[in-house]
């Protein structure tokens, strides 16, 4: 008996991987060779395609299309109806199955709804990509981004709550305890660095 839940409506392709504790809701499509962690929930109506990788405590909310090249590292979220590509010049009439492009979604980034991830660039860690953002270029760790194209306007904690720090071009954040830079929800502290691109 396998060790995690699947809708009797929602289709698992062979091989797959599918770890402990995961459910998989209706009218989902887990294609073959994918690799699925443990604890992640997969909402309804959810396509994860061939040799896509999931880590643990992956949360896949309703309506969305994890294509070929995307990695979720652990704890992603990932918002209802949010899009992935996968191809940067389609066409109905070329196959492009060997131009695929490898997008990283980082541990703790989340993705909001409504959102547009242009494949070839790499979320960072923590990032926080707002509801209906075009993501068209890299994401630093913890950078909040908004608008089309995705602009960052600020910072956000590990927890999810903006930092009391106005942003700045060419500066990182890092989780340090020395303590720049506080959270006020989960006290978490963090120093601003320059960056080197």
């Amino acid at each position: 008996m396998a060790d995690y839940f699947v809708h009797e409506s929602s289709y698992i392709d062979e091989p797959c991987s599918i770890g402990e504790g995961t459910k998989i809701w209706h009218f989902s499509h887990i294609m073959k060779n994918s690799h699925i962690g443990n604890n992640c929930n997969i909402g309804q109506n959810v396509v994860i395609s061939p040799d896509v990788t999931l880590g643990n405590n992956v949360k896949i909310q309703n309506n969305v299309s994890v294509y070929t090249g995307v990695t979720c590292e652990d704890d992603v979220f990932l918002g209802p109806s949010m899009v992935f590509t996968n191809v940067i010049n389609p066409r109905s009439h070329i196959n492009r199955k060997e131009e695929y492009m490898k997008t990283t979604v980082k541990k703790g980034a989340s993705i909001g709804a409504n959102a547009t991830i242009v494949c070839g660039y790499d979320i960072g860690c923590y990032a926080f990509i707002g509801a209906g953002a075009v993501v068209t270029k890299d994401v630093p760790d913890y950078a909040l981004m908004v608008g089309n194209p995705a602009r960052q306007k600020g910072w956000v904690c590990q927890c999810g709550e903006k930092l009391p720090i106005t942003y700045t071009p060419k500066t990182l954040l890092q989780e340090s305890e020395k303590s720049d830079i506080q959270c006020a929800v989960c006290q978490s502290t963090y120093i601003v660095k320059e960056s080197t691109i």
